[in-house]
């Protein structure tokens, strides 16, 4: 885990790379948080790159740039698990580090572009070919990785957080009044245009070829790869597809404990995060730390206790992390902070605080992200696939829908899922599938893995997701719909598996849901939150100031609607986000003195 940046000149922006140290010296300083254990620079004729380390594999040898044959170089963020097997396939390299990110040098030099389809793991890469003036810019399929671009006339700069090209003023600090809308109803942006109309994503999978400074090129990997070609022997029975599931998992698993720095796991008591543990506590020969978020004093559910007995039926080192009303108070403008691809998820507050306290015992953590989407989770899958009259839309209604705050009140905010559903149907997917990969598109690369990259690399922390892995994909795409769903219950084949090998998890109890108690703390401040929020310039842009106000008067009456809370969250986030990224205010006091400086 890491942090890259760059900036690739045609001929006539060359001149610009006379002020490339200054360039590269402001995105450096807005990623150090990336990079706690070195930078290393890459300056030539037509490119100037920058790696900020996280040391995790190769601790004294694999400092980047890394250099290749034919004068080939690359800066990578994130891990290459499969590294071991690809130095056994490329018999006769006289490899010069232990780096996970070696080999792809000289599997470009022998695949080309397409060099990216033998990796397996979480990856953005920046890789310099000088002879033929090409550079290749990619993210791994799930998009666990995040890769930003900025194509201008002069050329394309790129780094792995917009924040990076904001210092470097290559970005103007603007929005996008359309993507502001859709963070505030959905409570993430979709697509490849962020919410800076000057900067992209490059999506999951994708490969930009760029040469002499333009691009000329895009490639795709799919995150559901080809199906499991031994799928015919389990298909039809339950026990055999728990058996492959054992040995697909244990396989992801062990893969990404690949590591010479110390790991551990989150641990919430739910399904995926109680499967990785108890895989890990196989794997392992010394306890597992397992670290629990809990929010004591509040109505939410704590999981805790659950948590605990979890990990003390496998012998692990739990950890509990709580956090209380104070907490969120004081460092919600540094969380809001970490998320300059804004994602107002409310799990960026555990997550935040996880990532603190792992960061005194470990480098690494793996984390269950992706376990709902790869085998069908959530309970608005079942509801997208009912029979007609039943069918519900997913994400049919908007935070803020009905609220009269949006200045725009229109269904426009929905644009983004509806090119994802269509690009899914046009794909051929169809059913539950669908559905899934609908949030594969966007749900998972821009709310959930956004979400965990910022919150644990803003304390130097590697975050590990076994779930996203390309066998499990190929595994969970041929699995038959009785074996994702039963009755009410998605994660059908997992809870199976858990159940035959940590039934402490109680893997077929009713799912209380994951829950942070935001709205009741904004509920006790919600008198004089409200008109500080409503007259921020950046809501008083898109919002209209006496709805907001109402929002926050309603969550501080009596038993307020479920959806008030979360409409109050949004636009506290949104008033934060704004204030910090777009304003320049800084974040090193509380919540109430952000919004009034």
């Amino acid at each position: 885990m890491c942090g890259i940046a760059g900036i690739i000149t045609t001929p006539e922006g060359r001149a610009i790379l006379a002020r490339r140290d200054a360039s590269l010296d402001a995105m450096a300083a807005a990623m150090a948080h990336r990079g706690p254990d070195g930078r290393g620079d890459l300056r030539r004729t037509d490119v100037a790159f920058t790696h900020l380390r996280l040391a995790i594999i190769d601790l004294t040898g694999g400092d980047q740039p890394l250099h290749g044959p034919n004068g080939s170089a690359l800066v990578g963020n994130g891990e290459v698990y499969n590294y071991r097997e690809l130095r056994g396939e490329l018999a006769g390299v006289n490899f010069a580090t232990n780096s996970d990110c070696e080999p792809p040098l000289y599997l470009y030099k022998r695949d080309g572009a397409g060099f990216v389809d033998e990796l397996r793991g979480m990856y953005a890469l920046a890789l310099h070919d000088p002879a033929a003036e090409r550079v290749i810019l990619s993210r791994d399929p799930f998009g666990i990785k995040p890769l930003y671009i900025m194509p201008t006339k002069l050329g394309v700069a790129f780094a792995s957080e917009p924040q990076a090209l904001l210092a470097s003023e290559w970005a103007e600090r603007k929005i996008s009044p359309e993507k502001a809308a859709e963070l505030l109803q959905l409570q993430f942006t979709t697509g490849k245009d962020t919410i800076f109309p000057d900067i992209k994503r490059v999506a999951p999978g994708e490969t930009v070829v760029i040469e002499q400074g333009r691009i000329v090129a895009h490639n795709y990997r799919s995150c559901w790869p080809s199906p499991d070609p031994e799928a015919g022997k389990w298909q039809t029975s339950g026990e055999k597809a728990v058996e492959r599931f054992d040995q697909v998992f244990q396989d992801s698993v062990d893969f990404h404990q690949r590591s010479d720095v110390p790991y551990g796991m989150f641990l919430s008591g739910g399904v995926d995060s109680s499967a990785i543990l108890a895989m890990m506590a196989r794997l392992n020969g010394q306890p597992v730390k397992a670290f629990t978020a809990g929010f004591p004093e509040t109505g939410v559910h704590d999981e805790r206790d659950h948590a605990r007995a979890v990990a003390q039926a496998v012998g692990a080192e739990h950890v509990e992390v709580p956090i209380q009303e104070y907490d969120f108070w004081a460092h919600l403008p540094k969380i809001v902070a970490a998320m300059d691809d804004p994602v107002a998820d409310y799990a960026i507050v555990p997550t935040w605080f996880l990532a603190r306290e792992a960061a005194k015992s470990v480098k690494v953590i793996l984390s269950g992200e992706g376990g709902d989407e790869m085998f069908a989770g959530y309970g608005r899958y079942r509801g997208a696939v009912r029979p007609w009259p039943f069918k519900k839309a997913m994400r049919a209604k908007g935070t803020l829908d009905g609220l009269g705050v949006l200045r725009d009140d229109g269904p426009g905010w929905r644009r983004g899922i509806a090119a994802a559903e269509k690009a899914v149907h046009g794909a051929g997917i169809k059913g539950l599938q669908a559905q899934q990969a609908v949030d594969c598109l966007d749900w998972l690369p821009n709310d959930l893995l956004t979400k965990l990259d910022r919150c644990l690399m803003a304390h130097g922390i590697e975050g590990r997701v076994p779930f996203l892995d390309v066998e499990i994909a190929r595994f969970a795409q041929t699995l038959p719909d009785s074996l994702r769903v039963h009755g009410r219950l998605g994660k059908y084949v997992v809870r199976r598996w858990l159940e035959k090998h940590l039934p402490q998890s109680k893997p077929f109890a009713k799912k209380r849901g994951f829950t942070v108690p935001v709205a009741e703390w904004i509920g006790l401040e919600a008198k004089a939150l409200g008109p500080l929020v409503a007259e921020q310039a950046g809501v008083a842009e898109i919002c209209d100031p006496e709805a907001v106000k109402k929002v926050f008067a309603a969550l501080a009456g009596e038993n307020p609607d479920k959806r008030i809370g979360a409409a109050a969250w949004h636009l506290l986030f949104y008033a934060l986000w704004h204030r910090h990224h777009i304003e320049g205010v800084a974040v090193n006091a509380g919540v109430f003195d952000v919004l009034k400086a």
